[in-house]
């Protein structure tokens, strides 16, 4: 069975995915969904808040005025292979929307060119294992990006055919997303860090 660290279980035990929609409408919190379970997600840091808005406005910056657009972690995204409905911090779409034909309101979208995890202390074992695992079952994905909360490092998965490879960029060094032709500063994407 798939776990969440740092989430909360509903207190039934399964769910139906069209349970699971329907649960989602009348909810004030956002839930992740896989094989009939569903976990309330925990809120982020400040910190990891403001990280995701940098990489937003960075790609938004730079893809303004061609066939993409930036989702924050408000669009909910499922695995049409395995099932998993979650919200990734960023989502990167070009073309047209692809909708799961099983959500009849239109909310959840099935076609990433890019996925964006900043990752927790809380949920950094799933993001990096069976999540990313998950992720990787998307057709369509060509980058799976997980940007690390506690030093300047972002680890890009790459799709190339049908392996997946790994880079990681450290430092002030710049992330080159072949996905939708962006380049992420990282002094930019850890830009303004709280004090304290």
């Amino acid at each position: 069975m798939l776990r969440f660290p740092g989430v909360t279980q509903a207190a039934k035990q399964y769910y139906s995915y069209a349970e699971y929609l329907a649960l989602e409408v009348i909810s004030p919190v956002r839930h992740e969904y896989f094989d009939g379970q569903v976990w309330a997600m925990a809120g982020g840091s400040p910190d990891h808040a403001a990280i995701a808005v940098n990489i937003s406005t960075l790609l938004s910056t730079s893809l303004r005025g061609r066939p993409c657009r930036v989702f924050g972690a408000d669009l909910r995204i499922r695995v049409l292979a395995t099932g998993l409905g979650t919200y990734p911090d960023v989502s990167v779409v070009c073309g047209t929307l692809e909708l799961d034909p099983e959500d009849a309101r239109g909310h959840t979208v099935t076609n990433p060119k890019l996925v964006i995890e900043v990752l927790s202390p809380s949920t950094e074992d799933y993001d990096r294992g069976e999540k990313l695992s998950n992720y990787k079952q998307i057709a369509g994905l060509d980058e799976i990006v997980l940007v690390a909360h506690d030093e300047r490092r972002l680890e890009i998965w790459r799709r190339e055919g049908r392996i997946w490879t790994l880079d990681v960029v450290r430092g002030d060094q710049h992330a080159k997303l072949g996905s939708v032709a962006c380049t992420l500063p990282l002094s930019e994407v850890y830009r303004d860090p709280l004090a304290g």
